[in-house]
């Protein structure tokens, strides 16, 4: 799973606030549960003690001491309720105190007597005493003479809370797993369109500049975004056509002037009546003449390969054989450096797509390799199969290429150096030729070089499928 998705970071916060959320809503319904338990037993315990001092107390003038505290312990059964009852003078005489009961939670002796103050204007005081065995719950209610004093345990009030935090325990984990697995299914949903978005940008290049991105019909800001995406691709359409057919149309129309450039400076080349420095200005004239030729037909090739015309005729052929026999068509330009060029093919490498263009990516690729190596230098061509791709390798051991240079060697003009460029006539086209002939037969180029250690082109292309 990708941590920085947006998709995940959204269903962390949320399940971190509605975890957070939780444990808040669960620790507060404790702390109110806690209290809430606490009051009422309080209040019970106080009920208790008054309505012992309305009955008992209040008729223990006629009936006397002994007799209250006999109808306390039949009426009341402290020590089997598990209860607390101590009837006190108010001078600080104990008149009645129960036994220790059944559950053992306190020892009744060590409950210490409430004090002259505490008791509101009700004359009843509410107090929680801490025992070693337990803490208790203590009502008071001072009527005449006497107080009269219930309490109970918080046994049973603690065994309820720990069985509700039990439950909260529990419940709250299961809760948010359950609320997370329905957020998490909503942020996929709802990022389902996005992610359709950027698969569908991802497809579009300069050669598919008419295809659009789906739009959501939410009527949100993903619509608004995607109408807005769509309008950017069609003006990036225009742009890109308008560039295309600038250049292409450029390169038609400079072929004309300047082949009638080339043929009046040849006439006037021919001239006897020139002198010497003149007729070398218009060798050098000449020169840079057919360099612009060159790059004119470099660019006129370019604007049909982006017009798609590179894969006008697909055809089955070896590749090992074509580049065998273009390697023989070019050892004149090798043996001028006394380069040694070497073919190792491997038999029956059979590839699919246009035989012309693949023929003009082996003399680009092997132009180039003879240009930059030195004279005596070696060229090896290699053909091999790897899985279902067939490889065509172009090495040298010529200069090489600066590191920070190769990720630019396939763009446009991009020349390493100009003035070694320029020496060796060279425009910064061919190798975006390679790339862009490539592309459209759906192979791929690399190339991988250092300097002063030679450089080596690869072309990675599909082999053909059987018959």
């Amino acid at each position: 799973m990708n941590t920085r998705s947006l998709s995940f970071r959204l269903v962390t916060w949320y399940a971190g606030v509605l975890t957070l959320v939780f444990v808040v809503l669960g620790s507060l319904t404790l702390v109110f549960l806690r209290h809430y338990l606490l009051s009422s037993v309080l209040d019970t315990q106080a009920r208790r003690a008054r309505q012992i001092a309305d009955t008992l107390i209040a008729s223990v003038d006629r009936t006397g001491e002994e007799v209250m505290a006999r109808q306390v312990e039949e009426l009341y059964s402290p020590v089997v309720n598990d209860r607390f009852i101590r009837v006190t003078r108010a001078g600080g005489g104990v008149l009645y105190v129960s036994g220790p009961p059944h559950d053992g939670t306190f020892v009744p002796s060590d409950v210490p007597t409430p004090g002259s103050t505490g008791f509101d204007r009700q004359g009843v005081f509410e107090r929680m005493v801490s025992l070693p065995g337990g803490s208790l719950l203590i009502g008071a209610v001072a009527s005449g003479h006497y107080v009269v004093e219930v309490g109970v345990s918080t046994a049973r009030t603690e065994e309820t809370l720990r069985q509700v935090l039990l439950l909260l325990a529990v419940g709250l984990p299961i809760g948010v797993l359950i609320a997370v697995s329905g957020g998490f299914v909503l942020v996929r949903r709802a990022l389902e369109p996005v992610s359709r978005i950027a698969h569908k940008a991802a497809d579009i290049s300069q050669h598919n500049l008419s295809e659009r991105l789906p739009v959501v019909q939410s009527g949100d800001e993903l619509e608004r975004l995607s109408i807005s995406l769509n309008h950017m691709i069609a003006r990036l359409e225009d742009a890109v056509q308008s560039s295309k057919r600038f250049v292409a149309d450029a390169s038609h129309e400079l072929r004309t002037p300047l082949t009638v450039l080339r043929g009046e400076l040849e006439s006037l080349a021919q001239d006897a009546q020139l002198k010497v420095h003149t007729r070398e200005s218009i060798g050098s004239l000449l020169e840079e003449v057919d360099r612009l030729a060159e790059i004119v037909e470099s660019l006129l090739a370019l604007s049909k390969l982006d017009a798609g015309e590179a894969s006008s005729e697909r055809v089955r052929f070896d590749l090992g054989e074509l580049v065998i026999l273009t390697a023989e068509q070019m050892s004149l330009l090798a043996e001028d450096k006394s380069i040694k060029v070497e073919c190792d093919a491997a038999p029956d490498v059979i590839v699919e797509g246009d035989r012309s263009r693949m023929k003009q990516i082996v003399v680009n690729l092997l132009d180039n390799a003879i240009k930059y190596t030195p004279n005596g230098g070696n060229v090896l061509l290699r053909i091999a199969c790897d899985g279902d791709n067939a490889i065509l390798e172009v090495a040298d051991n010529g200069i090489g290429i600066p590191t920070e240079a190769l990720p630019h060697m396939f763009e446009r003009f991009f020349r390493v150096d100009d003035s070694r460029s320029r020496k060796q006539g060279g425009a910064g086209l061919g190798l975006s030729i390679v790339k862009s002939i490539c592309v459209a037969q759906g192979a791929e180029v690399d190339v991988t070089s250092r300097p002063g250690g030679g450089s080596c082109f690869r072309v990675r292309q599909p082999l053909a499928r059987g018959d």
